[in-house]
């Protein structure tokens, strides 16, 4: 397979989707996210925050924060299972701890998998190493 694909209506040059452990996610492609690693129950990811990624008070936006969070955690749960087909969140909470700016890398975790449902935690660690939000959540295998 080609590395590189070229769009014939306007000669521009795109790159190929990133793999997201498997899945191709085209929203966290856009946002730039960098896949590390998802094995035994943990996950990590990481993104350079943009000015397009913040809000009125020039951090990241919450909806960016805790669109990284649901994902560590479902990285995290899929580790274990192996489900092809990704996870469904279920629910999630997430609390904000400071302001997120800078580099943000975060890390899941999977504290109980069970049979249908996957419990998990995920944090958001700034480049001062500071946890600025934290979440949990549970998760199903996709049918």
């Amino acid at each position: 397979m080609s590395t590189t694909k070229i769009a014939s209506d306007t000669g521009t040059t795109q790159k190929p989707p990133t793999s997201f452990f498997g899945l191709n996610i085209p929203f966290l492609d856009h946002l730039g996210v960098v896949p590390e690693f998802a094995e035994g129950g943990k996950s990590r990811i990481s993104v350079e925050l943009k000015p397009e990624y913040t809000n009125s008070f020039d951090v990241a936006h919450g909806g960016l924060v805790m669109t990284l969070l649901d994902f560590a955690m479902a990285a995290a749960a899929r580790s274990i299972t192996k489900h092809p087909l990704g996870m469904i969140t279920i629910d999630m909470t997430t609390s904000f701890l400071r302001p997120s700016v800078g580099k943000l890398v975060v890390e899941g975790t999977l504290l109980k998998a069970g049979k249908t449902v996957h419990y998990c935690e995920a944090v958001v660690i700034n480049e001062a190493g500071e946890m600025t939000a934290k979440s949990s959540g549970t998760f199903t295998p996709r049918k």
